[in-house]
């Protein structure tokens, strides 16, 4: 028996260093053959087909020849006019030079289907990424004097192997306008359904409803201010809300739809006493303390259990990678069905490659770009806090504007919707005068009380609707926000 094992292991050892060739030099010949005989066959290939996917590199040269002739000098590829190109070439010219064309056009008289020959070359040039990306994983992994951590090597390989999947995927083909003519009438049919006439995920704010349709799906949306102003409370209230009006009538545990929340800033814990001051109307020191009367601990289980069934999710990992969101991301859709995530905050966010001053902005751009793609892929709104530069305090007017935005260039670019958050009360409370001072201190007091509970949303920019501002009413000792009764 152990003879038999020892043998079964020698084998497999012997095994795995046997390696397959992972190109077929046939199939190659037989679609330039192909289309250099008729260059219509072109069509079939070019959609997935690259270059770079040929393994002969005098194949890759006389591919991208047949593609610049046809696509882009609108010139016919055939053994005329390619011949000066055969002979030029000094890759060509090594295996024959325009005596090869005749080869060519010789392997063309046998072929099928040129389109599942160009399948198997795009197929193993994959294969190939994969085994060099294997190599590099293994070879990194081996190598002592290399600081990064398992972690981050894990995230690296995540990344190329994101990259590799994303450019084997074909280009999504040309839709018939009736396609999007039908989604966008069944969106207005949703809309005019609802009592709120609105065709995405409600905020639970009427008027922040209003102004954009509810969270559309696929849409980045930005949400920025200065330290202080609520963007996390801000945060919470909308995905609460959204989970809530997205299982409103739904008891089957399997239909729910999930919330996502990133806290890469606040724990868990620190996040979920938020939540149940904000639903239980209990200050959120108490929870710290312990101090809370009988009516605050009834109203604290009643509402906690209730709480605890909404498919909300927290992950408050430091310092997460955007592959990393991604990989999560996911997972969350395969399992919960995520339908809205929220990430706080975007500057807590690494991108792949490590950070440096120089590349902060082009670290940004990955961050923005990777949440953009997160939102399209998986077909929901993404809310993604972001802090503001310091430019906001050098101003008499302290309201935020979009080139205050931190590396504005790409958040401004990749998102589809911008709001700021502002509370004048913030600001004016600093001004607080000296009580002594009668005259100044009422005016003042005055002012704070009209501005106290007052909260602005300013939509700076909205790829698909107006822009303007919105009023909201918040409550700082619970951290909530409500809708604004403007006539009281």
């Amino acid at each position: 028996m152990k003879q038999n094992i020892f043998s079964l292991n020698s084998e497999l050892a012997s095994n795995q260093f046997i390696r397959q060739e992972l190109f077929n030099i046939e199939a190659e010949q037989s679609v330039l053959g192909t289309i250099i005989l008729n260059n219509q066959y072109l069509n079939r290939v070019v959609e997935f087909l690259l270059p770079e996917h040929f393994y002969e590199p005098a194949h890759q040269k006389i591919y991208e020849q047949i593609y610049h002739s046809i696509e882009k000098s609108n010139i016919v590829a055939n053994q005329i006019t390619l011949k000066q190109f055969f002979d030029g070439e000094e890759s060509i010219k090594a295996i024959g030079g325009s005596s090869y064309l005749a080869t060519l056009l010789a392997k063309a008289s046998a072929i099928i289907d040129i389109a599942n020959y160009g399948r198997i070359i795009h197929d193993l040039a994959l294969k190939r990424e994969l085994v060099m990306i294997g190599e590099d994983i293994v070879n990194k992994a081996n190598k002592l004097e290399d600081k990064t951590t398992a972690t981050e090597q894990i995230e690296l390989a995540e990344s190329k192997l994101f990259q590799l999947t994303e450019g084997s995927s074909s280009k999504s083909d040309f839709k018939n306008i009736s396609h999007a003519i039908k989604e966008t009438l069944d969106k207005t049919l949703i809309a005019k359904s609802r009592d709120s006439h609105i065709s995405g995920i409600s905020t639970g704010l009427v008027d922040l409803d209003k102004i954009l349709g509810g969270m559309q799906s696929s849409d980045l949306i930005i949400l920025a201010g200065r330290p202080s102003m609520g963007k996390t409370a801000l945060g919470i209230n909308l995905a609460i809300n959204s989970c809530k009006y997205l299982n409103q009538g739904i008891e089957d545990k399997s239909q729910q739809k999930a919330v996502g929340f990133f806290s890469l800033e606040m724990s868990a814990e620190q996040l979920s006493a938020r939540i149940l001051s904000m639903e239980c109307s209990i200050n959120a020191t108490k929870f710290r303390s312990g101090q809370l009367n009988e009516a605050e601990w009834e109203a604290l289980a009643l509402r906690s259990a209730e709480i605890s069934k909404l498919p909300f999710f927290i992950d408050d990992t430091p310092a997460l990678s955007i592959s990393a969101i991604r990989t999560r991301v996911r997972r969350m859709v395969r399992k919960n069905n995520l339908a809205f995530l929220i990430i706080d905050y975007l500057q807590l966010i690494r991108g792949v490659s490590s950070r440096s001053n120089d590349s902060r902005v082009q670290e940004v751009s990955e961050i923005t770009q990777g949440l953009k793609a997160i939102a399209k892929e998986f077909n929901i709104p993404v809310l993604a806090l972001s802090q503001l530069s310091r430019a906001v305090e050098q101003r008499e007017d302290k309201r935020p504007q979009l080139s205050d935005l931190r590396e504005s260039g790409s958040i401004e670019q990749d998102a589809d919707v911008v709001a700021f958050i502002y509370r004048d009360s913030y600001y004016h409370e600093r001004k607080r005068p000296d009580e002594s001072d009668g005259e100044k201190f009422h005016a003042w007091s005055k002012r704070m009380q009209e501005i106290a509970h007052k909260t602005e949303v300013i939509i700076a920019k909205q790829r698909n609707g107006p822009v303007g501002n919105v009023n909201l009413y918040f409550d700082a000792e619970f951290t909530r926000f409500g809708n604004l009764d403007v006539m009281h």
